[in-house]
């Protein structure tokens, strides 16, 4: 089931050096898996960085990790108690986007629906803007 951008609201904690807050949100899933490695990892006082990078045959990747501290000039924000940070540069690429975690028979990984990605690569791995 997928759960609209719009229905979950990330709340900022801090936005240096802008107001504005990223529009990339999570699914209830994938809230449900960051909290699962966080607890299992003993990494509550971590932050997920979601970066877009250059990556794979389109150009473009996301990059999620959990840092115990953010970068001059991230923004930073909250939802449903994970802490989440980007760059301004992310931003741009994901602003609109859900971030959703699926698990099925064969398989199990963060998926993102990005309404800024104009085409992907076959295997998923990678968007142009």
């Amino acid at each position: 089931m997928e759960t609209p951008a719009a229905a979950v609201q990330p709340t900022p904690v801090s936005s240096s050096p802008s107001t504005e807050t990223p529009a990339m949100v999570l699914s209830p899933a994938a809230v449900l898996q960051i909290k699962e490695v966080i607890e299992q990892q003993k990494l509550q006082d971590h932050y997920l960085t979601v970066r877009v990078v250059p990556a794979g045959c389109s150009g473009l990747g996301y990059d999620l990790n959990l840092v115990k501290d953010t970068k001059a000039g991230d923004l930073i924000w909250e939802q449903d108690g994970v802490k989440l940070c980007t760059d301004l540069l992310s931003t741009q690429y994901l602003k609109g986007t859900l971030v959703d975690y699926v698990k099925t028979d064969t398989s199990a990984g963060f998926k993102f629906e990005n309404p800024n990605a104009k085409s992907s690569c076959g295997c998923g791995s990678s968007f142009s803007a």
